[in-house]
């Protein structure tokens, strides 16, 4: 019998999209929550908790891969440290990790612990890939959603996103699973980079609100990194091909056809 394939986080954003891909690729999966649940769809449960090193051993126990895929604000790097120690006495042959572009130089705690780690997963011993994505549409429309409940909607200068599409990550993220350890692949990024104000106008049409936009800098080591790009991948790496345009318009339906 083929062994089960692991993922962290697989009731998540992206773990919703991964699994089925391992799942429909002829894989058993084994799904690490914190809320007990029961088997459906081919799709085995553990109930356990990464940071507190809760249920992990029992996770991992016969899983030749393990996808990692939970984070949270706090606690990343204890719960890959927590991972990897399982995942090496389990005798795991492959252990794939999610990043995200610009760990270890965007000066933001959630990059600062994604890098932290990153470096857990690449010194553990186990044979890994590890994958840096940038921000995904739907985290995009969250950032914009939220700047829009002011009456006057701030646009960061000189800040530039290059967000792409939770569906092309999973497919990339499966591919990589199913393959051999390749250590820190190519970065995954949209197919186009967007100055935080582009996102906002196109946010306000698509969902039909209007908002004056107020040109604001940010400042410090957070600015400066934004304005040097650190967040982009501009050489070198893979794109998806679903755009920012191609999602707003699945959450909110064609933009009506403008008068003549």
């Amino acid at each position: 019998m083929t062994s089960p394939i692991l993922v962290t986080g697989g009731t998540g954003t992206l773990g919703r999209l991964v699994v089925p891909l391992l799942r429909d690729a002829g894989r058993p999966v084994r799904v690490l929550t914190r809320t007990a649940r029961e088997p459906r769809d081919g799709v085995e449960f553990v109930t356990g908790d990464l940071v507190k090193d809760e249920g992990v051993d029992r996770a991992v126990e016969g899983a030749e891969i393990v996808v990692h895929l939970a984070g949270g604000r706090k606690g990343d790097d204890e719960a890959a440290r927590n991972l990897v120690r399982a995942a090496k006495a389990a005798g795991v042959r492959h252990l794939v990790y999610i990043s995200v572009i610009g760990a270890g130089a965007v000066p933001i705690g959630y990059f600062r612990q994604k890098f932290a780690a990153e470096e857990i997963v690449a010194g553990s011993g186990v044979p890994w890939t590890t994958l840096r994505a940038a921000q995904f549409h739907s985290f995009a429309l969250n950032a914009v959603r939220g700047m829009a409940k002011s009456p006057v909607m701030p646009a960061p200068r000189d800040m530039q996103w290059q967000p792409v599409d939770a569906r092309d990550v999973a497919e990339r993220l499966a591919e990589l699973a199913l393959g051999a350890p390749a250590g820190l692949v190519p970065d995954l990024a949209g197919p186009k980079i967007y100055d935080m104000a582009e996102l906002e106008r196109d946010y306000l049409r698509a969902s039909g609100r209007r908002r004056p936009l107020l040109p604001i800098r940010v400042p410090g080591k957070i600015g400066r990194a934004y304005r040097a790009g650190d967040n982009l991948t501009l050489d070198g790496a893979d794109h998806g091909h679903r755009t920012w345009e191609d999602f707003l318009a699945a959450e909110f339906g064609p933009r009506p056809a403008q008068p003549a």
